[in-house]
């Protein structure tokens, strides 16, 4: 079997076992057998995947989105998981604005205390890719509040 279809069949597991067995059989409509097969490293079943149907249901339910990541990532696509759900609509583009320079001030702020030994270390380059992810969704709301200002 090659290492892609490994790597998806390692992710698929992942995700049943973090729906758990018996849920996943109810929300795909499968057997515990079936959803086996599709996990299954064996060459009987190399040529077995999930459904994307069932990759979607189980997702839904998941705590992250494992087989999209796995996706993603071979694609060489970078995926920002956003488990916040807001409560309220944003207050559009000037609010939008607000929370950019927010944003990038936190971003500053983390990268010079990151930068002060003159070494950034493995936690402190999560903390900076962490505030750049959440920058990079204040730039998207702005994008999608420009744009349904402009009627695009």
């Amino acid at each position: 079997m090659d290492s892609i279809n490994s790597y998806l069949k390692k992710h698929t597991e992942t995700l049943v076992k973090d729906v758990g067995l018996e849920a996943a059989c109810k929300l795909t409509g499968k057997s515990k057998a079936t959803l086996g097969r599709y996990y299954s490293d064996s060459d009987e079943h190399a040529d077995r995947f999930m459904p994307v149907d069932a990759v979607a249901a189980l997702e839904k339910a998941a705590r992250y989105p494992h087989v999209t990541g796995a996706l993603a990532e071979l694609g060489g696509i970078t995926m920002s998981y956003d488990s916040e759900r807001k409560n309220t609509a944003s207050g559009g583009v000037n609010s939008d604005v607000i929370a950019l320079s927010q944003r990038f001030a936190m971003l500053m702020g983390e990268y010079q205390q990151s930068i002060e030994d003159g070494v950034i270390s493995i936690n402190e380059a999560k903390r900076l890719l962490r505030e750049t992810l959440a920058l990079q969704h204040v730039l998207i709301d702005m994008k999608l509040h420009l744009e349904e200002e402009s009627g695009n």
